[in-house]
């Protein structure tokens, strides 16, 4: 079927499928479904405990980007 040959409705419907199919390309979890491994998910608790935080700043200048 060719887009002059639509409907209104159709367009939009399809315009809408292309839409979402991107959204959920661009929004998709590569590591949804994997499992953390015990190590990391101490580390992250530790991390989340922790009351020490680094300014935008300072996490730039750690790793070279100012």
């Amino acid at each position: 079927m060719r887009i002059d040959d639509m409907t209104i409705e159709e367009f939009k419907t399809l315009i809408g499928e292309v839409v979402e199919e991107k959204l959920k390309t661009l929004l998709f979890d590569p590591d949804h479904g994997l499992e953390l491994k015990e190590e990391i998910e101490v580390r992250l608790k530790a991390s989340l405990d922790s009351k020490e935080r680094f300014s935008l700043e300072e996490v730039k200048d750690r790793i070279g980007l100012l």
